[in-house]
């Protein structure tokens, strides 16, 4: 069995969006769409495209939108007939279209208001009553990547550690510019990289025993008390990645991503499926 296999990939996406509220009055963040597809999905096919297989969506703010997708994802991706001409058929048949993932898809209710931690025990206590797993992923629903998974979950597995978290260089919200020696541009780049330091990429894979730094309690954020404390304790490692990576706070943010999307030259589009 590919160890992929058996590492449940979680997903925050119960969050309410409010930076990029043009479209999330009328859907969550994650199903906001980048091409056809909403940018949930996008996330999944790249994990997908490295060997994983299981998913677990942590929802919350208009989780039914998630859940509706979902049942009927395999319409989205095939033929429909629907006959009614005959009460002893099927009223529904599918033809092939396109090809189907092999995956399968939980969605948990972790709560309205729940902060991203609680989110993740949450979503752990619920699929840890029927499944066995030694690790598992994180990562939130609106960020892209080209990284290689399957290579920061093998570092992961070689260095031994409870966590491991995706670095990336910070990306510059205005122009910068390149100056030579005489004060002449030499070059202009309109959202260029940070030359140094890394910023959390939202890429993790963590051991189960991470769940003792998580707590159920609303107000448990990931990125603070949980990560703080596995930091402290040396049981976090950084995978660094200095290729594209870019999240989708803006509207803004969303429509770069949707010209990079048209380009044909997407860094996450799946080789195969």
């Amino acid at each position: 069995m590919d160890p992929m296999s058996n590492v449940p990939v979680l997903i925050l996406a119960g969050g309410l969006g409010t930076r990029i509220s043009e479209e999330t009055h009328m859907k969550p963040k994650p199903m906001i769409e980048i091409g056809d597809h909403p940018i949930l999905l996008h996330i999944m096919r790249y994990y997908y495209n490295h060997g994983f297989n299981d998913f677990v969506i942590c929802a919350g703010y208009r989780s039914w939108e998630i859940k509706d997708y979902f049942l009927n994802y395999k319409y989205r991706q095939s033929h429909m007939m629907i006959d009614h001409r005959d009460s002893m058929c099927d009223p529904v048949e599918i033809g092939t279209h396109a090809p189907q993932e092999k995956w399968r898809v939980r969605v948990v209710d972790t709560g309205l208001e729940t902060m991203t931690g609680a989110r993740v025990a949450k979503a752990l206590d619920v699929i840890s009553e029927t499944d066995s797993f030694e690790n598992f992923a994180v990562t939130y629903g609106d960020g892209l990547t080209g990284a290689c998974l399957r290579e920061e979950f093998d570092f992961h597995l070689e260095h031994g550690k409870i966590g491991t978290v995706l670095g990336v260089p910070p990306l510059s919200r205005f122009g910068e510019m390149d100056i030579s020696d005489e004060g002449s541009v030499t070059a202009f780049l309109e959202k260029p990289e940070a030359k140094t330091g890394l910023i959390n990429g939202g890429y993790f894979f963590f051991k189960k025993a991470f769940r003792n730094y998580l707590t159920t309690t609303t107000s448990c954020i990931l990125e603070r008390d949980p990560l703080q404390k596995l930091a402290a304790d040396k049981q976090l490692k950084v995978h660094e990645y200095r290729g594209f990576w870019q999240c989708m706070d803006t509207l803004r943010d969303k429509n770069h991503l949707q010209s990079i999307w048209d380009s044909g030259e997407a860094p996450w589009r799946p080789n195969v499926l």
